[in-house]
């Protein structure tokens, strides 16, 4: 009894050594200090850095020194958490925004750097009294900046916004010039500024570059496409990559942040922000790796220096104010020059106000060299700035995008149509998980992720003797289902039914969940069966009203190059034209990839308004077509795109007979490519109550033939046109 009382006593002995406690007690600390500090409305972000602060061997000494060494484990999740950060910015960034404001991000960028290195050089010269090596060090550690409120950002649903783009592409700019000032600072220290250095360094970041973005998008594409349903094995690959591309730009003479943040952009468009990979690895850092970060940073500050005399408090206050104040004016130019909110600015302020990783290694470089450039009081007062440029970071982030929410919701045109679209609900028909993994990562594609409920699972049996046997058997593919759906955050349904027909079934379920798409899987090759009794696609489009998406996906996502989209004139016309299309814009977005439009000029003009009304951003390019197979005349069979028809039913205003043939030539004329036919809703009852005693057969097959007739027709003039042309 008395050895264990000793064991215990030696393993709680200040700092603690035991690697299995030390976790214990910060995993409490990730759980505890928010909770704690939530009354008190102070930031998740500050409750860890102060808890870093408290338990660092700066304060209580719970943790010692050697744990926060290069070889320690809190440094090792610490480094871990840093590059995630950068990771996570990168793999967040909305691509097709941040091409849009990329002019705006080298300006801000520009601001970002030049203003604190301009200015801060003779403050630190004139009233610091350090030598020019120094002063320009030190300037160049007020340019840095780390996203440490950024996971605020993140839970806002504020990542995509236009400010964040410009505030997240000038971090990497500024980030990047700062670390190679380093690089040229301690090699002119050393001696080594020479060409050698320049040709090493350019060579570096040359061969770096063309790794990350010629070799790695294929590997990783090619590891995507092998293995699309394997998420675990996804997810330990892109974490190799991340630490591989952070150790790569390590190697090229920069610092690894800039490497996870190139890692980040390089799997942008093949990690979807809906996906469940993209849900692990948030979940994954923001609950474990960036708050071991976060509490390293505070266990870094030591308080003491606020009671070694007045020097060390001048020089932390000076240090402190000016790193504030030079990041509140690159925010303002840039305010006065783009003609942007002031919300936007301090969101702007916000983010780049933090100093963290990379201001420790410009000091701990300048200091550490053993040269002199640095004396330790900058180094405490660099602590010091760290703890308040955070906590300011935070507060103004944690505001700013609260009064920005406020502010885009008041903007937004609260009508009728959108109020639809946000109460919006999809029912996936499927009887069992496998061979329709895709078809429910593209229900995912395709959701609005602010919808409470966005999706369905449906399971439709014939009620016939053996209807009660495949219930219970459908039960475990719904948990299937819901095992598979576990890694995401949106809700699932799961339902099974039993009614006379697939159709009738899924009419019925829509209409009782208010469904307004049903979303199924529908094979290219039809038995013997269907074509005798009728076709099963045109059953399900007798007996529902609902907008009906018909899925072919047989290629994993990653595989698309483009969306291409062909919609039939007068299109634009229907009541559920921009029910689809937003769920369109919203695939190409998530995928990061362009649509290739092939309508009319007012269908054209009506797509883009919706994907404005919604906010999306993508990337389209139009082709006019007089009608559907036109389309033909300009597809390039080398396109590796998802093709998206859109139909239409009987009696709609968009009907032609020419749209029921064009699905099958689509078959035919493009087995590779996957494809997904949209017929968009309609009250049908409305529309044929009074027309139920007549039948029109007859004459739709002679009107069908002498249209066919005419479009052969005007296709070899066509063709025999555009052969002369070329």
């Amino acid at each position: 009894m008395n050895y264990f009382f000793e064991h215990l006593i030696n393993a709680f002995q200040l700092p603690l050594k035991n690697p299995v406690l030390l976790f214990s007690l910060l995993l409490f600390i990730i759980l505890l200090s928010p909770i704690l500090l939530r009354k008190a409305r102070i930031p998740n972000i500050i409750g860890l850095i102060i808890s870093g602060v408290i338990i660092g061997p700066k304060g209580l000494g719970i943790i010692g020194e050697n744990a926060m060494a290069q070889e320690g484990s809190i440094k090792l999740f610490s480094t871990i958490g840093l590059l995630y950060i950068m990771f996570i910015a990168g793999l967040e960034l909305d691509l097709n925004r941040f091409r849009k404001q990329i002019n705006k991000s080298l300006i801000f960028g520009g601001l970002t750097f030049i203003i604190p290195l301009g200015l801060g050089y003779p403050i630190c010269s004139e009233i610091l009294h350090l030598s020019p090596l120094a002063s320009l060090l030190t300037a160049s550690m007020f340019a840095t900046h780390t996203l440490v409120s950024y996971p605020i950002i993140s839970k806002y649903g504020l990542s995509k916004h236009s400010s964040v783009a410009i505030t997240v592409g000038g971090t990497i700019l500024t980030d990047t010039a700062v670390l190679i000032i380093l690089a040229i600072i301690t090699s002119a220290e050393k001696g080594n500024l020479d060409f050698g250095f320049w040709l090493t360094l350019i060579t570096s970041l040359s061969i770096f570059s063309a790794i990350m973005f010629l070799l790695i998008p294929r590997i990783a594409k090619w590891f995507f496409s092998k293995l699309d349903s394997e998420k675990t094995s996804q997810y330990i690959f892109v974490l190799s990559v991340l630490f591989f591309s952070a150790f790569l730009a390590e190697v090229a003479g920069v610092e690894g942040i800039i490497g996870a943040f190139v890692a980040g952009l390089v799997l942008n468009r093949l990690i979807p922000a809906s996906s469940i990979l993209m849900n692990r690895i948030e979940f994954i850092g923001n609950s474990l790796f960036i708050p071991f970060f976060l509490i390293f940073v505070g266990m870094v500050v030591d308080y003491r220096a606020f009671f070694n005399g007045t020097w060390p408090l001048i020089i932390a206050g000076v240090l402190t104010a000016f790193a504030i104040f030079s990041k509140w004016l690159a925010a303002l130019v840039t305010q006065w020059i783009f003609k942007m909110s002031n919300n936007e600015r301090q969101i702007i302020f916000g983010l780049s106000t933090s100093h963290a990783a990379a201001t420790l290694a410009i000091i701990m470089v300048g200091y550490n060299n053993g040269n002199g450039i640095l004396d330790i009081n900058i180094v405490n007062g660099t602590v010091i700035l760290i703890l308040f440029t955070c906590m300011t970071s935070s507060f103004v982030t944690e505001a700013a995008g609260k009064k920005l929410l406020i502010q885009i919701s008041e903007e937004s045109d609260l009508d009728e149509n959108e109020t639809r679209l946000r109460n919006q609900h999809i029912i996936v028909s499927i009887n069992e998980l496998s061979g329709n993994e895709q078809l429910l990562d593209f229900a995912l594609l395709i959701s609005d992720q602010k919808v409470i409920n966005p999706i369905s699972v449906v399971s439709v049996y014939p009620n016939d003797a053996a209807a009660e046997r495949m219930i219970r058997k459908s039960r475990k593919s719904l948990e299937d289902i819901v095992k598979h759906f576990s890694g995401h955050e949106s809700k699932l349904n799961t339902i099974a039914t039993i009614d006379h027909n697939v159709s009738s079934g899924l009419s019925r379920v829509a209409k009782e969940l208010v469904a307004d798409i049903v979303v199924l899987n529908d094979s290219r090759n039809k038995n013997l069966l269907s074509r005798i009794i009728g076709d099963d696609r045109a059953h399900l489009l007798d007996v529902c009203d609902r907008t009906i998406f018909f899925c072919q996906l047989d290629n994993p996502s990653v595989s698309y190059d483009k969306v291409i989209v062909i919609a039939p004139p007068l299109s634009e016309l229907e009541a559920n034209f921009a029910l689809w299309v937003e769920r369109v814009i919203r695939l190409a977005q998530e995928l990061t990839i362009s649509i290739d439009l092939y309508a009319s000029n007012a269908t054209h003009e009506r797509f883009e308004k919706v994907g404005l009304a919604n906010k999306l951003d993508f990337n389209i390019h139009f082709q006019e077509i007089e009608n559907v197979d036109d389309f033909f005349l300009y597809f390039d069979k080398k396109d590796h795109g998802i093709i998206v028809f859109c139909g239409a039913r009987i009696g709609s205003v968009s009907y032609d007979l020419g749209t029921e043939s064009f699905a099958d030539k689509i078959e035919k004329a493009c087995p590779n490519n996957d494809t997904i036919f949209i017929y968009p809703g309609m009250e049908l009852d409305k529309m044929n109550e009074n027309y139920n005693d007549i039948s029109s057969t007859a004459i739709n097959a002679g009107v069908e033939t002498i249209q066919k007739i005419g479009r052969e027709v005007g296709n070899i003039f066509k063709k025999s046109s555009s052969k002369k042309s070329k």
